[in-house]
């Protein structure tokens, strides 16, 4: 479905690489290691939002700040979001137009990290143990392939990326997921993989396992991921507004797109900070917290480690997704740093950071000047337009509208489109792509509205014949619609080609 919307290529070797080093070049500045602190009890807990205080209160410099996220502005770097949170204190709430924080954002496989804590949360309830084999879970399917290695595959080799099934691994994780999805049935797919490793014996990061396990959490509670999150885990945290999809059998995606605001994501850095726990309530066990950021598996020729779906090194942990998404924890500074974003550049937002986190600890001498700047380039960085607002709509939208144009055969597999003029705020745009029939608002006030499917969509008419859509999901992309007659062309510029429809006729 997103493939008409988004760039297929994941750039991830190079990002694991330099979180590495960023890693490696703060750890010579703080003491201690990677083991998590005992906290004092926060004043506070941010269930219905976080409080923000002066950064230099938290040790921080204001100016420091400003001249990062104006850095990141001017070498027009694709982040959307940067959120610095010391001590339980947001210091640093940054976003970047066209994003606003206004809706959840694509978290990519940082949803990896939140699929294995649901698993923790069943086992601390006892609904699961970590020594159970998976095929256990599926006594009603026919599994292919099924040797004595698949047969002894337990949920721990799935949660430490262990599971020992044939997968392209970490370069090739894609192609992989890619398999799975053109299958009618991803678990069944996921799951006739050929056995190449003894279970346990072999990291290989793979997203067919993570989903495994989301069907796992279905068979064994009877709910769904997201179902189960929201009941012992989201609610607690104050996570209202989730998107997350379902697979065709209608298991919720294991390995990746939850969507959250930054604000939420920030929230499960901060439970792992505090042990697990949340507002006097144990939501998943200190245990399972601990040995989630324990290094149980490693890449080959590197120095950090893999625990349970967080990626681990000596003196912190970090959940992260294709993009540049990040939730990023440093419990020996009581720090957390959560980025979303278009494309991966860590590389260079690695020096600001760099800076800021290895700043002093101790409360700095107030800067009224240095906060004065922060704000101003706060306010420099988030603006823009989404849409181009107009007051009313030109003629040709009421000539188009509810008309259904019929496509040319094209490799995206688009069949259809239509478009809804009925609300001079909100547009309606339906297509049929692979034989699915999606549908998506489109905000023509400037602002975004939200579908089902986690993307965000505004547009308006350039002229009388153009309309441009402003499609959000990790990055914005734009199309052009631009009606000639009978006749419509869509720009898809990121895969260089056009679609060529006109109008349905009797």
């Amino acid at each position: 479905m997103k493939t008409i919307i988004r760039s297929k290529l994941w750039i991830w070797v190079g990002a694991v690489l330099l979180v590495v080093l960023l890693s490696a070049l703060v750890y010579i500045y703080l003491p201690g290691r990677g083991s998590l602190p005992n906290l004092a009890t926060p004043d506070y807990w941010p269930t219905d939002g976080w409080k923000e205080d002066i950064p230099e209160h938290q040790g921080i410099d204001s100016v420091q700040l400003a001249n990062g996220i104006r850095s990141i502005q001017d070498k027009q770097l694709a982040i959307d979001s940067l959120m610095i949170i010391r001590n339980g204190y947001v210091v640093l709430d940054a976003y970047f137009s066209p994003y606003y924080g206004s809706f959840p954002h694509d978290l990519a496989s940082v949803t990896k990290s939140v699929m294995t804590t649901l698993i923790g949360i069943a086992i601390d309830q006892g609904k699961l143990q970590l020594d159970q084999k998976v095929v256990s879970f599926f006594p009603n399917r026919l599994i292919a392939n099924l040797d004595e290695r698949k047969k002894n595959m337990t949920i721990l080799d799935l949660v430490s990326m262990r599971n020992g099934m044939e997968s392209q691994c970490f370069n090739g994780d894609e192609p992989t997921l890619d398999a799975m999805r053109s299958a009618p049935d991803w678990v069944q797919a996921a799951l006739d993989r050929k056995m190449v490793y003894e279970p346990g014996t072999h990291f290989c990061y793979d997203s067919p396992g993570m989903h495994l396990l989301s069907a796992i959490l279905q068979e064994t509670t009877g709910q769904t991921a997201l179902e189960f999150a929201q009941q012992n885990l989201f609610g607690s945290l104050g996570i209202r507004d989730v998107v997350w999809l379902a697979d065709p059998q209608g298991y919720t995606y294991g390995w990746g797109d939850l969507h959250l605001k930054p604000e939420d994501a920030a929230k499960l850095g901060y439970l792992w900070i505090n042990r697990g726990v949340w507002n006097g309530q144990q939501i998943v066990s200190a245990s399972w917290v601990s040995a989630s950021v324990q290094a149980h598996s490693r890449m080959v020729g590197n120095e950090y480690g893999y625990g349970y779906g967080w990626w681990v090194t000596a003196i912190d942990f970090y959940a992260m997704g294709r993009g540049g998404q990040y939730i990023h924890v440093m419990p020996s500074r009581n720090t957390i740093v959560v980025i979303t974003a278009g494309e991966d550049a860590i590389d260079q937002v690695m020096p600001f950071l760099l800076k800021v986190l290895t700043s002093s600890r101790k409360e700095l001498p107030a800067n009224p000047s240095g906060q004065a700047e922060l704000a101003a380039a706060l306010a420099e960085v988030s603006q823009g337009s989404n849409g181009h607002p107009s007051a009313s709509l030109p003629e040709r939208a009421s000539e188009i509208s509810g008309q259904i144009f019929i496509c040319d055969p094209n490799p995206v597999g688009v069949t259809s489109m239509r478009l809804d003029f009925n609300d001079p705020t909100e547009a309606g745009f339906s297509l049929r792509m692979n034989g699915q029939d999606i549908f998506w608002p489109v905000g023509l006030d400037g602002g975004y509205r939200m579908a089902a499917d986690g993307q965000a969509t505004s547009g308006f008419w350039e002229d009388e014949q153009t309309f441009v859509l402003n499609i959000f999901d990790i990055g914005q992309l734009t199309r052009k619609l631009t009606f000639n007659g009978s006749n419509l062309l869509v720009s898809i510029p990121e895969v260089q080609m056009n679609l060529d429809c006109r109008i349905q006729t009797p």
